[in-house]
């Protein structure tokens, strides 16, 4: 049985979600969202892309079938398709560019 922190938990970890936030205020990356906001967007295609998945259909099935877990990894409920798409769709890409420069240079000064 586990004790300890799932995989994707200890990720997360590493990501400054204070710096995120104000990435987030600074782009007005969540202004008229009701539904999956920008951090919510980013932990659904992080565990995609820790997973494997390879397409929408994929992305949802996966979600579905941990779906108990989802509570765990920060995340509300298991989106539908169409609001995936729309929110890749619409939300600005400077917003992860910001936040994947900030983690490069999190991770050059740990390798340093």
């Amino acid at each position: 049985m586990n004790v300890g922190k799932t995989l994707f938990a200890q990720e997360m970890e590493f990501v400054p979600w204070k710096t995120f936030g104000r990435i987030i205020e600074r782009h007005k990356g969540d202004a008229g969202v009701r539904t999956l906001s920008c951090a919510d967007l980013f932990r659904i295609m992080a565990f995609s892309q820790l997973t494997w998945r390879e397409s929408l259909r994929d992305i949802e099935v996966c979600l579905e079938a941990n779906h108990s877990k989802l509570f765990h990894m920060g995340i509300a409920a298991s989106p539908a398709r169409s609001t995936l798409s729309d929110a890749l769709n619409l939300r600005d890409w400077r917003i992860y560019h910001a936040l994947a420069l900030r983690l490069i240079s999190h991770a050059r000064a740990l390798y340093a």
